[in-house]
């Protein structure tokens, strides 16, 4: 039977545009590996920040945000942002602070929240408690569960190895067989261009970019859990608590082909001696590290709606590291899009996220 629906990419966007879909139609989720949410929704330190990434982001952050904090109970706990910055880096502090909506403390304070930040070296800080962590597998599980409820299916090791225009849409191959659907939903992550071009459709070239994580010991042997999450401005790292040690990030973004994505040990070593730099407790040995592919459009915001030259093909990409806290806004638009009804995003965010942008 031909599903309404098609969706390649069982990511965050896969799982959470089957769970609207599956309310107006028939929907399956192709995803390539043997679990959903493998490649980067399963490897995000995932926040909250409603102000964080370019406007339509905003936007669809602050659509997202009584979903995240209230639907089947939340999925959010509070955190806080803490800023910090070195005494010649005055200028691109206020510049990202402004962006924050954080509001500039003493570094007394920022020591007071950071217990290790070094006062020596930081010259300022800002912060705001408009900051969350984002438990990332419960909000899959609840899209998923939604989506299963209403008949959807997933079907994983499915590997989109061939993808052909029919009279009534779309035919995929895989490895266990051929899958059918009206509309072929393009939410395959990193691989959004691979997929694009089996269906032999124009691609705006998306970006997949590599950032890594290490885990670290907490520091001192201190408890970390109520640290704030700490960005180092200029983006040359950050770090929040997890579990009780200490995720420290270089936030590199390196371009890459489409691959399960480890983390660089050089790149990992430079991010780690700019946040020793400002702290007080060196960096002995890591608990893990990994790294996940970030899927960036041109213009850096993703791309969402009907192909303008093949209205059957659906695109669902781009989302950055943007994609949890976005979710659920994007997911109601894909359906909303789908369904030709209204969308309550205001028009200047659906025309600034729609592919028509690139032709």
């Amino acid at each position: 039977m031909i599903s309404d629906f098609l969706i390649i990419g069982g990511g965050v966007a896969g799982i959470s545009a089957a769970a609207r879909l599956s309310h107006i139609g028939k929907v399956t989720v192709l995803e390539a590996e043997a679990n959903l949410a493998h490649h980067a929704s399963s490897r995000s330190a995932a926040m909250f920040l409603p102000h964080y990434g370019p406007p339509a982001i905003v936007a669809l952050s602050n659509a997202s945000a009584d979903y995240l904090h209230k639907t089947n109970g939340g999925v959010l706990s509070p955190r806080g942002l803490l800023t910090v910055a070195g005494p010649t880096q005055g200028d691109v502090f206020k510049r990202e602070t402004a962006a924050m909506a954080q509001r500039q403390i003493s570094v007394a304070e920022g020591v007071a929240l950071f217990p290790i930040l070094n006062p020596k070296a930081v010259g300022f800080a800002g912060y705001s408690e408009a900051g969350w962590d984002l438990d990332t597998d419960l909000l899959i599980q609840n899209f998923a569960r939604e989506a299963r409820g209403n008949g959807a299916s997933f079907q994983t090791n499915a590997r989109v190895t061939g993808l052909e225009r029919t009279a009534a849409g779309w035919r995929a191959r895989t490895a266990d067989g051929e899958y059918s659907g009206s509309v072929l939903i393009n939410a395959a992550g990193a691989w959004v261009n691979v997929v694009a071009e089996l269906a032999r459709i124009s691609s705006p070239q998306f970006m997949p970019l590599r950032r890594s994580m290490a885990r670290i010991p907490a520091p001192g042997g201190l408890d970390v859990s109520s640290w704030p999450l700490v960005d180092g401005a200029g983006e040359g790292w950050y770090a929040k608590p997890d579990a009780g040690a200490l995720i420290v990030s270089p936030a590199e973004e390196f371009l890459m082909e489409p691959h399960d994505a480890w983390a660089d040990d050089m790149v990992l070593a430079e991010g780690l001696a700019r946040y020793e730099a400002m702290v007080t407790e060196p960096v002995t040995r890591l608990l893990s590290s990994w790294a996940g592919l970030r899927t960036f459009s041109p213009d850096r915001t993703p791309v969402v709606g009907r192909d303008s030259a093949d209205p059957t093909f659906f695109w669902l990409a781009g989302q950055g590291g943007y994609g949890f806290q976005s979710a659920p806004a994007i997911s109601q638009l894909v359906a909303d899009l789908l369904a030709a009804r209204p969308s309550e995003l205001d028009k200047h965010t659906v025309a600034a996220l729609s592919p028509a942008r690139f032709v």
